[in-house]
């Protein structure tokens, strides 16, 4: 350990011996010799001790210091100390290390630690087995050329990891694997690559069973609903509580004849494999579809319901699902909006894409609720399905298409002030003329 006091006598002890050269030298009458005499003692006793030094640090296996007086003890002490704190350090980085290793070991997903230049720096076990790399062969070698599935190397050359991607296993085609990358440490990358087979089979069931199911409805309905209309024209039965029945039940057909068609639609947009840049949508056109087909709903309503469209506007996509998708948001203003309210209906060019909204001043929605009103069958008021006889499906049909058309829908609201549902659509998908030159 290094004390000032050591320092202090060192230099206390170099005036006492230059004060002895000094008298010496007048002893014997030649002080510029004693002084050159003992200059240069002092010289090789340094460089004898720097000599020292320099064996003990590069040849010497010994880690304590060899023996020195004064100042050079000091020196020697020094060394050792931050040899010894040096050698604490890598220990307990060692160990940290280690403890990294074996948790990574011990996740039941596949990790893999990529530098700056897409270089693998390491990975785990289920990484050797899983992804087929090979350990320590594949150290060095870039995780691109390894994993050359196009999708992958798209989405890793991107830099835009907010969400992961799906793709088929490298080693197994049957398998699904899902890779998720983030970024840590100075240009560091944590690669996790997870199977997601299961998950993906089950929502393929999912989908399936959704829409095998609802087609194969569709046909009993029609008729029941058919038979309907013919017995209640026919029927003579001045009795109420048949009449009511006769109503009731038509109503109810047709509420699920209309759930049933939403379920097919949902299963369309979920399994839709049509490119978006393939096609325009005049969104004037279609929009002016929409407020014809709003009015006739606005008959029993009379809300006062206003259309601010750019005609100039037009975007990439699939025609039948923002058709979907703006109705339904038009629809469902005009549905839960008491009656004699104001609906305005945006679309227009904004800095961040093309901007679509539908506002009213209705009821509102609680903010606890907002959240969740995009899940399939959620609803703030249970009670009002059989007032709107709506299926509940429809703010589910707009998530989608948004999804499909690398958007979201906004939703804003205030208890007793309106609401407001917005999306915008990325400039990437804005149609310039400029193209058709």
């Amino acid at each position: 350990m290094y004390y000032p006091r050591s320092w202090t006598k060192s230099i206390l002890r170099l005036f006492t011996y230059l004060a002895l050269i000094v008298l010496v030298g007048v002893y014997l009458e030649n002080v510029t010799l004693v002084l050159l005499i003992a200059s240069v003692t002092l010289i090789v006793f340094n460089y004898l001790h720097l000599y020292r030094l320099t064996k003990w640090l590069w040849q010497s296996r010994k880690m304590s210091p060899p023996s020195a007086p004064g100042l050079w003890e000091h020196v020697y002490e020094g060394v050792y100390y931050l040899q010894r704190r040096n050698r604490n350090k890598r220990r307990n980085l060692g160990e940290l290390v280690k403890r990294f290793r074996e948790g990574s070991e011990a996740l039941p997903d596949a990790v893999v630690v990529v530098d700056k230049e897409a270089k693998i720096v390491w990975c785990n076990r289920h990484a050797r087995i899983e992804i087929g790399l090979k350990w320590p062969d594949d150290s060095g070698r870039r995780i691109d050329n390894l994993i050359r599935h196009p999708k992958f190397i798209e989405y890793f050359h991107s830099g835009e990891y907010h969400f992961p991607i799906e793709i088929p296993a490298p080693t197994n085609p049957s398998k699904t694997f899902e890779y998720r990358i983030m970024t840590y440490g100075e240009d560091q990358l944590l690669l996790i690559v997870r199977d997601v087979s299961r998950v993906s089979q089950l929502e393929e069931m999912r989908k399936d069973f959704v829409a095998n199911v609802s087609h194969e409805l569709r046909t009993p309905l029609t008729v029941i609903n058919g038979y309907l209309e013919v017995l209640t024209a026919d029927s003579n039965d001045e009795n109420p509580f048949v009449q009511k029945a006769m109503n009731e039940m038509g109503t109810q057909t047709k509420r699920m004849q209309a759930l049933i068609e939403d379920l097919l639609i949902l299963s369309r947009i979920e399994a839709s494999a049509e490119r978006i840049y393939e096609n325009t949508i005049n969104m004037t056109a279609l929009l002016k579809q929409v407020e014809t087909e709003a009015k006739t709903l606005n008959i029993d309503k009379q809300h006062n319901i206003s259309f601010k469209v750019d005609d100039e506007l037009r975007i990439f996509g699939v025609e039948t699902e923002m058709r979907s998708a703006c109705s339904n948001l038009i629809f469902n203003a005009i549905h839960y909006t008491p009656a004699g309210g104001n609906i305005k209906v945006l679309w227009k060019k904004r800095a961040g894409g093309a901007y679509f909204a539908v506002v009213d001043n209705g009821d509102g929605i609680e903010e606890k609720h907002l959240r969740r009103l995009t899940e399939r069958f959620y609803r703030v008021d249970k009670a009002r399905s059989r007032k709107t006889g709506g299926s509940g499906l429809g703010l589910s049909i707009v998530k989608h298409v948004l999804n499909h058309h690398n958007s979201f829908l906004n939703i804003e609201s205030k208890v007793g002030k309106g609401s407001e549902f917005s999306f915008i659509l990325p400039p990437e998908l804005i149609y310039e003329n400029s193209l058709d030159s």
